[in-house]
């Protein structure tokens, strides 16, 4: 009988060469080589609904198309689109036409693979409803159907992360939203098909207010993660920001002009050329303090207000009673998607979610102007 081998200096045990990385049932195969996104033969006519320009639309029965034209002028014919599929299959169809073209992609996967999101839809006049079972595909994408638990999830979502990768452009970006349940393990995978020097942000949005809590025995679990990946060193980020809060206007904008106008004083750089100094007078923007000092004057009506960081608690979730609520169980507000849409994309982007959910990220995306 064989003596096992004597690991040392001399004879490195395998697992001691290993680079740190998240490993699952079915990353490797059976011959230790990465496997990959087998999609040889995925592509297939999908069920397109090609959906109106609604903001056009909108504009046309106000009687305002001729103005709505000449501030939104269209870029080329490109029409939106809404396809019906295993998004796995969806992506591998769409490479021919759009590999290296998306923009910005946003993604709400399913958070727990036990989760069952059968629905309620309204027929006719909206007084009767109707309980929607889940589709075969939709049993997949929320149900442990393989039943590897979370190794089958996880392979799931790498696949599509590859294939989502491939269809980005170089300065393109994805957000992926997660919650407690996997956000850490996903966020390996990301540095995986991504790369650690390619993490731009990681937001923490809180879903509801303190009186929303539910923790009475422990502590609640109140946000959301979204992770921020770029393709590359380039990518667009477009400064967003929130009003100032009306302590903030009392202590800061605390001055008044000859005008009525409030504002603040700020420091007024050392670097500031004598140029810039005496262009500043002739526009009334310096303030002279008590003791003769120079300050820059920050008026109230053009301050954008604060920059926003990477914790957001001033967007709420959509509750039963709101305007816009559907009935899905995971819908996400608009208002959030309107801001990491505008922040991370450039007006005429070309922005995709391959999870589409209720349709939040598709309709917002559209009255912005994105395509």
């Amino acid at each position: 009988m064989s003596q096992p081998p004597a690991y040392g200096p001399h004879n490195p045990h395998p697992l001691s060469t290993l680079r740190t990385e998240l490993v699952w049932e079915g990353k490797y195969d059976e011959y230790g080589n990465r496997r990959e996104v087998d999609i040889a033969g995925c592509a297939m006519p999908m069920q397109g609904i090609e959906s109106i320009d609604e903001p056009r639309r909108a504009a046309a029965e106000a009687g305002q198309l001729e103005l709505f034209e000449q501030q939104n002028p269209k870029q080329d014919d490109f029409r939106n689109r809404l396809i019906w599929g295993d998004n796995k299959l969806v992506m591998a169809s769409l490479m021919r036409s759009f590999k290296g073209k998306v923009d910005l992609i946003y993604i709400d996967p399913p958070f727990d693979v036990g989760a069952d999101f059968t629905m309620s839809v309204a027929i006719g006049d909206e007084k009767e409803s109707v309980e929607k079972d889940q589709s075969t595909l939709e049993m997949v994408a929320y149900r442990d159907m393989w039943g590897k638990g979370t190794d089958s999830y996880l392979h799931m979502i790498y696949e599509r992360l590859l294939l989502m990768r491939e269809l980005l452009n170089q300065e393109g970006q994805i957000i992926i939203h997660l919650d407690w349940r996997m956000n850490s393990y996903v966020r390996f995978i990301l540095n995986d098909v991504f790369g650690t020097e390619n993490f731009q942000a990681e937001i923490s949005w809180r879903r509801q207010t303190s009186s929303g809590f539910k923790g009475k025995t422990s502590l609640g679990r109140n946000h959301d993660t979204l992770l921020i990946f770029s393709k590359s060193e380039k990518f667009t980020y477009i400064p967003q920001y929130v009003s100032y809060s009306q302590d903030y206007i009392e202590q800061r904008f605390c001055h008044i002009d000859h005008d009525g106008r409030k504002f603040k004083d700020a420091f007024l750089g050392t670097a500031t050329t004598q140029e810039t100094i005496e262009r500043l007078k002739q526009e009334n923007r310096i303030y002279y303090t008590a003791t003769g000092g120079m300050r820059l004057k920050v008026y109230l009506d053009e301050a954008p207000g604060i920059p926003i960081d990477d914790i957001w608690v001033d967007i709420d979730a959509v509750n039963s009673p709101a305007y816009e609520a559907s009935g899905y169980a995971t819908q996400k507000p608009e208002k959030l998607l309107e801001r990491l849409v505008e922040a991370f994309s450039s007006p005429i982007a070309l922005v995709a979610d391959f999870f589409c959910g209720s349709g939040t990220t598709g309709a917002v995306a559209e009255r912005l102007g994105r395509r």
